[in-house]
């Protein structure tokens, strides 16, 4: 389909783009102008979310800028005025998922012919996927990307009020912008975004081209939002970024992220978490902070993605497996209860069945509490793309199959060792049978019969036996 005026379309060139130039912090840049207010009055959104945590928090901002425009949410589709997808492109399945729901829902225009569809996050910032959706999928009325979502109100306008099909993404470094509002889906556990962007370019990667460049936000900024939860009832909170050990370095400021993270500590919120960290540039003084205090949860995810260096080296990853051992065994003396989990790509192009076999070995001698496994996936503008050495498919999927077995091994074990013993557990929701369940600090996930006056509170608990599912069976001690 032939551009339209006034349409801004994705260029991964542009986004590959780094320069030395500081990201503008902004403070008051988020309106929504008088005529555009009421926009949504009696009006219903329906918002569905794929993908990492930071979707998730981009779509509660996604929310509370609806509903200031006096939207109601709901949560099926068929009752909706406007469905919003917020979607993920780190992997090919993940797209493909979100194109088959704008297809399947394409039936409701039928009985509404009024009903808008809009689609943002970062396959929004993907050239061939606007191309195609622009193309195939005519009855998607608003497309914009992760740069502007302080811009939905003038998109919806321009939509809703003037008829036009709106298309604005951006491919550009990126900025930070503070006054955004907030709907949090969570009423114990919340996110907190530290940064956004990453600027590792792993050849496989995609984030780098949809998310921007490293970009911190202020430590007081982050702070007082941490504040200001604690005095809301939130008992956890998680740091969020691409890449968290980079915080602070664009601002150059001194105690980066373990600074960060021992301030947060110190306001006295229960639990904190944060995710995700590069194991290139996590430092002694960040396992230092994690072992001082009690209040951030001896949890690790710690990507490692290969357990053979020389793939290692042509995904980009800037460490061997000998450094990752090294960093890895150094939390685990540091902090010996701590439990650190990581992700692996098998089929990476050039994968020999050595390469698989040692990254087997390497996996199994390492006995990571969870591993998350994923088939290699091609990234439309990554250099893996032209990568030669590309493993059949039915192969990365056998290897794969071994890669699970050996995570449900793994796993059980981890979970098998907390038997007899007692921890802290934050319960956060019921299941059949008269159950509800909550997590430990280290993530074991625990199981104990209902009690409505525990749910959202965190209790103290002994571990009596495992189930098939590896969950622990509890029984409240206080």
């Amino acid at each position: 389909m032939k551009k339209q005026p006034g349409w801004a379309l994705p260029n991964l060139k542009d986004a590959q783009v780094r320069t030395t130039k500081e990201a503008v912090i902004e403070k008051s840049l988020f309106q929504i102008p008088e005529q555009i207010r009421l926009l949504g009055q009696g009006k219903k959104y329906y918002l569905r979310t794929y993908g990492c945590q930071a979707n998730e928090r981009d779509s509660e901002t996604l929310a509370g800028i609806l509903e200031e425009m006096n939207f109601t949410a709901v949560e099926h589709p068929e009752d909706a005025d406007l469905i919003l997808m917020n979607t993920c492109a780190i992997r090919k399945n993940a797209e493909d998922k979100v194109l088959g729901e704008i297809g399947s829902l394409k039936r409701l225009k039928r009985k509404k012919p009024d009903l808008l569809f809009g689609l943002c996050g970062c396959m929004a910032q993907e050239e061939d996927v606007v191309a195609k959706l622009l193309e195939t999928y005519r009855h998607v009325n608003l497309i914009f990307g992760t740069h502007n979502i302080h811009r939905l109100p003038e998109l919806l306008y321009d939509v809703m009020v003037n008829g036009n099909r709106s298309v604005e993404v951006l491919s550009k470094e990126g900025d930070v912008i503070e006054n955004l509002p907030v709907r949090r889906f969570g009423k114990h556990k919340a996110w907190v975004n530290i940064m956004y962007g990453c600027d590792k370019f792993c050849t496989y990667c995609i984030v780098p081209y949809t998310r921007g460049k490293e970009r911190s936000r202020m430590m007081e900024d982050i702070l007082e939002e941490v504040r200001i939860l604690k005095a809301e009832g939130f008992k956890e909170i998680t740091l969020l970024g691409q890449n968290v050990n980079s915080y602070g370095k664009d601002l150059h400021m001194e105690g980066g992220f373990a600074g960060l993270l021992e301030e947060t500590a110190k306001i006295g919120i229960e639990r904190i978490r944060f995710t995700t960290s590069h194991p290139w540039d996590f430092t002694d003084e960040m396992i230092d902070v994690i072992a001082r205090y009690e209040n951030i949860m001896p949890f690790i995810h710690l990507p490692v993605q290969s357990g053979d260096s020389d793939i290692l080296k042509i995904m980009g990853r800037r460490y061997t497996r000998e450094q990752y051992l090294t960093l890895f065994h150094k939390i685990k003396e540091r902090i010996p209860h701590c439990a650190i989990s990581t992700d692996i790509i098998v089929g990476f192009p050039g994968e020999t069945e050595e390469d698989f076999r040692t990254t087997y070995d390497f996996l199994e001698g390492l006995k990571p509490a969870f591993l998350h496994i994923f088939p290699f996936s091609e990234r439309p503008g990554t250099p893996a793309v032209d990568m030669p050495g590309k493993v059949q498919p039915s192969v990365a999927t056998r290897r794969v199959a071994e890669l699970e077995e050996l995570c449900g091994r793994l796993h059980g074990a981890f979970c098998a060792k907390a038997v007899g013993s007692e921890d802290t557990v934050l319960f956060e929701s019921t299941l059949r049978g008269g159950m509800m369940f909550g997590y430990t600090g280290s993530y074991r996930r625990v199981k104990a019969p209902y009690d409505r006056t525990r749910i959202n509170a965190i209790c103290r608990v002994r571990f009596g036996a495992m189930d098939e599912s590896h969950d622990l069976m509890g029984d409240i001690l206080d």
